[in-house]
């Protein structure tokens, strides 16, 4: 909102208004906004919590300073959800479709979220909404996030022209270049299936190649295949994040250094000299990003004010699931999402616990009539709470990896 309006008034030559052309600064503005959203105004919707006696249901599973948390306020991911969208509107380019995309993602998992733990605490429900409610829901944003990544003219990649194509001029706002230098690059905007796959010497994987067997159709079974690989990543990542959220901070602070690595990521990505000397794919109008991410980051970790042990309020679903579809829709339009694996290491860990401990629980059931499991209990974290280590000692150690894996993740630019 105020990205135009600024830029409307400064063609009166408004003092300060050039200023809300830069991303970096808008940026710290998000951040900043958020921030106090979620720490001054989080406040007093925990209270209002509290009076309305919105407090989490727990089951007694054996583990150490669990029932002291009964009756702690849950749907306080409406906090994360205002602190993220505020400043994006505010600041944000709301012609950008990558915006777009990223609200559109936002508020439809917080409403799935949202009614999933609204039928937990009032109509007194334990399950919640039922599970292929949520997956449908999940797969639903999945297929928008992938078809509008396919229909819309914006959605492009920028390379290098050979000198019989016709090319664009590389744009000087934003994308690092001088005005000497844009006059003499010759740029053209290809629709591409291309994402970023790690440790390759050429870092980039083309969907397309599942279609080279149907010849001329190549390209539209392409797309095709990376449709159902954004719904796969949108319903994993929004799922491991749910199953994260089990301990106090530990899916907040963990969501927040994805965040932070997928802010670094957008920036080179969306900024041509960066992009160039990283060998990675430059994608146009994809800095706005970091705005919507640094509103991210900042709603996070004012959060975790509250959220820390011992936690004054819980996300539930409605934060949990936000935060993975985020992360997930993020990466993948970033064409980051196979670095997904490594970056959200974490969400995958207690993914591949539950899995496994099910599919081994119902295997060792039907030969030896005895379910046996792997882990003390899953998801993971709580495997090693029942090994007596204590939660904060748990999640902060859980946040030492997360950081390890998002220097992984940036470092595997270079490392091919």
């Amino acid at each position: 909102m105020f990205y135009h309006l600024f830029d409307y008034l400064e063609q009166f030559d408004f003092p300060g208004a050039g200023m809300f052309q830069y991303i970096t600064f808008r940026s710290a503005c998000a951040i900043i906004l958020s921030l106090l959203i979620a720490t001054i105004i989080g406040k007093r919707i925990i209270r209002f919590l509290q009076k309305q006696q919105i407090g989490e249901e727990i089951r007694n599973l054996g583990l150490e300073g669990q029932m002291q948390k009964k009756g702690t306020p849950t749907m306080g991911g409406i906090i994360i959800l205002l602190a993220i969208l505020v400043p994006v509107l505010l600041f944000a380019r709301l012609d950008n479709v990558y915006i777009l995309l990223m609200i559109v993602s936002t508020i439809w998992l917080g409403l799935i979220g949202f009614l999933d733990d609204y039928i937990k605490v009032f109509r007194k429900h334990k399950e919640g909404l039922k599970g292929k409610f949520k997956v449908i829901g999940q797969v639903g944003l999945g297929l928008i996030v992938g078809v509008t990544l396919y229909v819309n003219d914006d959605v492009v990649i920028r390379e290098q022209a050979t000198l019989p194509e016709v090319g664009v001029m590389a744009s000087t706002v934003d994308e690092g270049f001088s005005e000497e230098e844009s006059k003499v690059m010759l740029m053209k905007d290809v629709k591409s299936t291309r994402t970023t796959i790690p440790f390759f010497k050429n870092n980039e994987f083309d969907y397309a190649w599942f279609g080279i067997p149907f010849g001329k159709y190549a390209e539209p079974v392409g797309w095709i295949v990376f449709i159902i690989i954004t719904i796969i990543i949108v319903t994993a990542v929004s799922n491991g994040a749910n199953l994260t959220d089990g301990l106090d901070g530990l899916a907040t602070g963990t969501s927040a250094i994805a965040g932070a690595t997928l802010g670094i990521l957008a920036y080179v990505s969306g900024n041509l000299v960066y992009a160039d000397y990283l060998n990675i794919m430059y994608i146009p109008h994809s800095g706005e990003l970091v705005i919507f991410i640094s509103a991210f980051i900042g709603a996070t970790i004012g959060f975790l004010w509250y959220n820390s042990f011992p936690a004054q309020v819980f996300m539930g679903d409605t934060g949990s699931l936000s935060l993975g579809g985020i992360i997930a829709v993020f990466a993948i339009i970033i064409h980051k999402e196979l670095l997904i694996p490594i970056l959200c290491g974490i969400f995958l860990m207690e993914n591949l616990s539950v899995v496994m401990q099910v599919s081994y629980f119902k295997y060792t059931k039907r030969k030896y009539g005895e379910g046996r499991r792997i882990f003390l209990m899953s998801p993971l974290h709580h495997h090693f709470q029942k090994k007596g280590i204590p939660e904060p000692k748990i999640v902060t150690r859980f946040w030492i990896v997360g950081i390890a894996l998002a220097v992984l993740t940036i470092v595997t630019l270079k490392i091919r």
